[in-house]
């Protein structure tokens, strides 16, 4: 499930508690949060397919704890 940014999300983020943080390239603040999950990728594919993105991708960086930060872009 995809997470939107607020300040619950970001402290939960911050306390380790989600695993991915999805973010826009040239934009420091997240977008959201997910688990990373297969599911969670499926309706990111989903989210950039109704907003007509024709060259959807994902650039994943994984952190020294291990949890990962996706860029989203098309």
């Amino acid at each position: 499930m995809i997470y939107p940014h607020s300040n619950e999300t970001q402290t939960q983020w911050d306390r380790g508690e989600l695993q991915v943080q999805l973010v826009q390239p040239n934009n420091p603040r997240p977008v959201g949060f997910c688990d990373g999950t297969p599911a969670d990728l499926a309706e990111l594919q989903e989210l950039a397919e109704s907003e007509g993105a024709d060259d959807f991708k994902i650039d994943r960086k994984v952190l020294k704890t291990g949890r990962e930060i996706w860029t989203v872009s098309g």
